[in-house]
């Protein structure tokens, strides 16, 4: 039963009521909690460091066709004033229409290091001498947004910028990096306890020098986020992350750039031509420069791989929501959450997707 766009109870079977005013058969539908995506630079053509208000309320409109009820616009290093300009945007867009919700910012960089840079313009990284650094970033005031930022905590000044941000109630998390265990431990200790894009952009795993991957293996109070889109990741490679870290420590992204939607060709991205060609991406130094998946094809992909249904609804909404912080108000289908929630056919399809009580997508 929804009411006043909240879960008000669950029951065994339907019985209307005098209060019913629509029912929906969900007859061999499965259904699961709206997918959460906390990395993503765009889609459907629309790029987020150039995108405006209406360009980004129109992703939040494809976005709920995949079954993405939120998201976390996502941001590469740039200019002070593209900063400020995608920040703006951001703002403009929330509630602006009928779509997925934008949740707030997610800075990818610029604090990170250039030798594991992926498809990242380096000239704008920097390194971090003190807190006025981050005032030069804009932030969120329109509404109860939610910050959240990748860093390498090897780049000067890296354990006191997650300190710093931690005070700032931002979320950070470790990517973009090769750290050792020692520096990773100081930065768990200052507050970051999640992985970006694991095992991507990061120094790989050595008998003889674990680094990063081996240190987000090891540590069970670490979490990690994965493309699941069988390029950024072997499906094998998958099958280990979940045998290892398990369901409760994985949350899945799309990392998906503007050409998410558009099929084969080359697009300009990020000051640069970018080819996608059967489902992968390449910048012109031949690196993958992010993905064109949804979350929904993360689903299904891992879904092909036997996961079965309640862990993939904690690593695409519950694991989201509880990095971000809000998974009291959404994430999991419970009794006065926010009903947001997604339709998926046997062939993993979406029939409908549903964010605060209102159907927003019907196929």
């Amino acid at each position: 039963m929804i009411e006043n766009g909240r879960i008000g109870s669950i029951a065994q079977s339907a019985s209307p009521t005098a209060t019913t005013t629509q029912r929906i058969d969900a007859q061999g539908l499965t259904v699961y909690p709206g997918f959460i995506d906390v990395h993503i630079h765009g889609a459907n053509g629309v790029d987020t460091m150039e995108a405006s208000g209406e360009d980004l309320a129109r992703v939040c409109r494809w976005l709920t066709s995949q079954g993405v009820t939120a998201w976390m616009p996502t941001l590469v290093p740039a200019p002070l004033a593209d900063y400020q300009r995608a920040v703006a945007a951001i703002e403009q867009a929330n509630g602006m229409g009928q779509g997925a919700r934008v949740l707030g910012v997610h800075y990818e960089g610029p604090f990170v290091n250039s030798a594991q840079c992926g498809a990242l313009r380096t000239q704008f990284f920097q390194t971090y001498s003190g807190p006025t650094d981050l005032n030069d970033l804009p932030a969120i005031n329109r509404f109860p947004a939610k910050h959240m930022m990748t860093l390498a905590p090897e780049v000067a000044g890296g354990v006191e910028l997650i300190r710093e941000l931690n005070e700032r109630g931002w979320i950070t998390s470790i990517g973009h990096t090769k750290a050792d265990f020692s520096l990773l431990d100081e930065a768990l200790a200052a507050g970051a306890r999640h992985m970006t894009h694991f095992m991507n952009a990061m120094s790989p795993l050595h008998h003889r020098a674990p680094g990063p991957v081996g240190w987000g293996l090891l540590h069970d109070d670490v979490t990690c986020d994965v493309i699941a889109d069988g390029v950024h990741l072997e499906t094998q490679t998958l099958r280990l992350l979940l045998k290892i870290k398990g369901p409760q420590r994985l949350t899945l992204i799309s990392d998906a750039i503007a050409a998410a939607g558009l099929g084969d060709g080359t697009y300009q991205i990020w000051g640069e031509q970018i080819a996608v060609k059967e489902g992968r991406t390449a910048n012109q130094r031949g690196s993958i420069a992010g993905s064109v998946i949804s979350m929904l094809d993360a689903v299904r992909l891992m879904k092909g791989l036997g996961v079965e249904d309640v862990a993939l609804a904690r690593m695409s909404s519950t694991n989201p929501a509880r990095l971000l912080g809000i998974e009291d108000e959404c994430g999991s289908i419970k009794e006065g959450k926010r009903a947001d929630l997604v339709a998926l056919d046997d062939d993993g399809n979406v029939r409908w997707t549903m964010v605060g009580g209102e159907v927003v997508y019907q196929s």
